[in-house]
């Protein structure tokens, strides 16, 4: 491994610290090295917080910082963003060298490169630029496609059942639901159906620490959940809930100050996720059940499928697990 990958490692560790706390920002890391050894290191902590470029450089005197190379997992940011901006900053204090792994998909870039450029500083871009991009799957991928990635993590039986038809019946195991829990809290909303909802009663909640738990969606075209206001997601004020209906008495009516209600205007799921996108939602993922499940794969919009099995058998009175009407297509990553 050369010296910039070794360092631009140790930038991608500090941008994972902010796991569950950047919300919509994206993770990022800095790391200020002078004379091949680490001066600082931080990272970007919570949403609208301060960069993990300032926050490295805050840990240093000018002098320290003089003549030294800082590697960061995305391109700093420009006046746009912060002021002064992470690029002023580089120059300000006499930066030498900055070796990025990726430029940010919500800016071009160009004018921070041409700034460096003007200034005498070097620039080395895309180092580790793959493990970077995987780091930020879904900023990336919604600002380059302007949608949220679509995550649907199903829970079957090996008869590809998901429960007795009509009854909540738990398959899966403590190890499973542990999982669950951290792979839920990764994303900025789940989404489930109304029947999902009024059946089993979930929470949605996570149980690792974050100021952003994911925002929980129901589609109730219908309005079925105006006969149905004791659910857990409408009343524990715990986290956002959002439900997305047909049906203008939906409203009407007084829920808690944590609940919205977003009118639809026609049976198209792609109204949802216009909507979400307009929301800045840049991950969903769907928890059921197999009606909704359905109809995103049938309409090409799941990125993934994450697919538990039970070893056990439903038989006839099983609940079909979400089958498509057509063969998917494949997701393949961007470059």
């Amino acid at each position: 491994m050369d010296t910039d990958q070794k360092y631009m490692e140790v930038a991608l560790e500090e941008a994972e610290k902010g796991r569950y706390n950047a919300w919509k920002d994206p993770l990022v890391g800095a790391v200020v090295v002078k004379n091949d050894q680490i001066l600082s290191k931080s990272y970007h902590k919570c949403f609208d917080g301060r960069h993990a470029i300032i926050n490295a450089f805050d840990k240093l005197n000018d002098d320290q910082l003089k003549g030294s190379t800082l590697y960061t997992n995305l391109m700093p940011c420009d006046d746009y963003y912060q002021k002064p901006s992470c690029t002023n900053l580089i120059i300000d204090k006499g930066i030498k060298r900055v070796v990025i792994a990726q430029k940010d998909p919500n800016s071009t870039g160009k004018k921070n490169l041409d700034k460096f450029k003007q200034n005498g500083i070097e620039v080395t871009l895309g180092v580790l630029k793959d493990e970077a991009k995987d780091l930020n799957k879904f900023y990336n991928y919604f600002y380059e496609n302007g949608r949220p990635w679509i995550t649907i993590k199903q829970i079957n039986s090996l008869d590809h059942k998901i429960c007795a038809a009509g009854k909540r019946n738990k398959i899966n195991n403590q190890a499973v639901s542990d999982r669950v829990h951290k792979e839920r809290a990764d994303y900025q909303a789940v989404m489930i159906g109304s029947s999902t909802a009024i059946i089993d009663n979930p929470s949605l909640l996570i149980n690792v620490p974050s100021n952003y738990p994911p925002i929980r969606i129901v589609i109730d075209r219908r309005g079925r959940l105006l006969n149905h206001s004791g659910l857990n997601l409408l009343n524990d004020n715990k986290s956002e809930t959002w439900i997305f209906t047909q049906n203008i008495n939906l409203k009407k009516q007084h829920f808690n100050s944590n609940v919205r209600v977003f009118e639809l205007d026609s049976d198209d799921i792609n109204e949802v996720i216009e909507i979400l996108a307009t929301e800045e939602i840049q991950s969903v993922y769907v928890e059921g059940g197999p009606t909704l499940e359905k109809v995103l794969l049938d309409h090409d919009l799941v990125n993934e499928v994450i697919n538990y099995l039970s070893p056990t058998y439903f038989g006839d009175i099983g609940l079909e697990g979400a089958v498509p009407s057509h063969n998917l297509k494949r997701q393949l990553p961007q470059n």
